[in-house]
């Protein structure tokens, strides 16, 4: 009885997570790269990652990716990674009768080398409507020993309300002290002479990098390297159009679902969109005469041959993913900005027999 009392004590302590670990995470290519990502903890929260600059961020995502994380065609983002950064201030009152200052400054020590600046700008509202008058804002370069400040144009025509300042000189050479930006952002209050308003809580501009991430896109396993569509031997059709086409019962080689939802895993607190991931996988029996709009190789072909009427030993063409499409995912980082990542060849779009 001793014996099994201790042994019943091991088994529970292996069965119990250690303190402050994740839960378990099925071995997907995508959960572990976003694992890497993840809070240290279950009780870890989300800094404050809300408000304007979150609403910003889900309409770029909305307009970038479609709810299932596949990016959109003719999407205008031009990169894999979009990281938002919140602005930290020196506190004080900013309001000065009509006129307000406020200096921010955004630190830029989260960097990974693999990610590589392509574009900077800063986001704010030029325009605010009050109850008895309208705020005119600005952004400024702050002044510095060696260089006054600066003006800083919108880049564009406000969109929704928002205007973007291109900041991206600034970043490459440097401004202020190593790894932060500087900006006072100044607004005025415009309206009738006497007019009052309460002074308003204002919310602060915040700076959105464009980058290139080298380590985004995960390599494929080996034994299924990825195929361009132009590959010698193989066709435009998908074999799942095939199948249907041609009546295939549903132990062909086809496509199946495998949805995995991010509240299952305890991630939805700090993955914003898309809710759930589904990365499909292939299963099913190769036909015996695999026709070239199965898009199988040429190798295949050869091989179902030899496994028919030469050896019966060499094995027989496998089920497996041909084509991939990649999976946009916007989370909220441990600083409480925000990242919007894209992550290459996450979702089996068509299957093959090789």
């Amino acid at each position: 009885l001793l014996l099994l009392a201790v042994l019943l004590s091991w088994a529970a302590d292996q069965s119990l997570p250690p303190p402050g670990s994740l839960p378990a995470v099925p071995p997907l290519p995508l959960l572990q790269a976003l694992q890497v990502r993840a809070p240290g903890s279950q009780g870890w929260q989300a800094g404050p990652a809300s408000g304007q600059p979150l609403r910003y961020m889900l309409n770029l995502y909305r307009h970038a990716a479609d709810r299932e994380g596949r990016p959109r065609h003719g999407r205008s983002l031009g990169t894999n990674t979009v990281r938002l950064v919140q602005a930290s201030s020196p506190g004080g009152p900013p309001w000065a009768g009509r006129r307000y200052v406020q200096l921010l400054t955004y630190r830029l020590e989260g960097l990974s080398e693999t990610e590589h600046l392509l574009r900077a700008t800063v986001v704010y509202l030029p325009s605010l409507m009050l109850a008895q008058g309208r705020l005119l804002c600005a952004l400024e370069l702050a002044a510095t020993s060696e260089a006054p400040g600066v003006l800083l144009s919108p880049a564009a025509r406000p969109r929704h309300g928002w205007a973007e300042a291109d900041v991206t000189p600034y970043l490459m050479q440097g401004n202020g002290s190593a790894g932060s930006l500087a900006l006072q952002h100044v607004c005025v209050r415009a309206g009738r002479v006497g007019s009052r308003d309460a002074p308003v809580a204002l919310s602060h501009p915040f700076l959105l990098l464009y980058l290139n991430d080298t380590q985004a896109g995960l390599a494929l396993p080996v034994r299924e390297p990825h195929r361009h569509r132009r590959d010698t031997g193989t066709l435009a059709h998908d074999l799942p159009g095939y199948l249907r086409d041609q009546g295939g019962e549903k132990s062909d080689c086809s496509l199946r679902s495998f949805p995995v939802s991010f509240a299952q895993l305890g991630w939805d607190h700090w993955i914003i969109a898309p809710h759930r991931y589904n990365p499909r996988y292939c299963k099913g029996a190769c036909p015996h005469l695999l026709r070239y709009d199965y898009h199988a190789p040429n190798h295949a072909v050869v091989q179902s041959f030899v496994h028919q009427l030469v050896d019966a030993n060499v094995p027989w063409p496998s089920c497996v993913p041909y084509r991939y499409s990649p999976i946009s995912v916007l989370m909220i980082e441990r600083d409480g900005g925000i990242l919007y990542k894209e992550y290459e060849n996450m979702i089996a779009e068509s299957c093959t027999c090789r």
